[in-house]
């Protein structure tokens, strides 16, 4: 398996454990607040994935704010089509299960699959003029 591969796979994993613990500390605060506490984690997830793969994926160097700006916005919006993924998996597993080890379980497969179309969409929209990987 390739240093990248796994890599990509320890950020995955990374991004992930930020994701449900933002979750977690919403969940904590009112157990009513499922949607408020899915877009924080997908918040937290998204900065710290950007950051990571920018710079130990793609090896992407650091641009003036506006250009910087351009790059994040192309990547959340690389990551709509898999945000939704993961978040109807995990609503999924939530509405039927209805604990909280289902809905992760649900959040971790969806995030799985998604973080693997993410990738090939970063590397083929957003990531273009780097030294990362073609």
């Amino acid at each position: 398996m390739s240093t990248l591969v796994i890599r990509y796979a320890g950020f995955a994993a990374v991004a992930t454990l930020i994701n449900l613990a933002a979750q977690r500390g919403v969940l904590w605060a009112n157990g009513e607040w499922f949607f408020p506490a899915m877009i924080a984690g997908t918040g937290s997830g998204l900065i710290a994935k950007y950051l990571l793969d920018k710079r130990w994926i793609f090896y992407d160097v650091a641009r003036p704010a506006r250009e910087e700006g351009r790059k994040f916005l192309l990547y959340t919006t690389t990551g709509i089509g898999t945000t939704l993924l993961f978040w109807g998996c995990e609503s999924a597993f939530w509405f039927v299960w209805q604990t909280d080890a289902m809905r992760e379980l649900g959040a971790v497969i969806g995030l799985s699959i998604g973080y693997l179309v993410k990738y090939n969409l970063d590397r083929r929209f957003v990531f273009l003029n780097t030294d990362g990987p073609r």
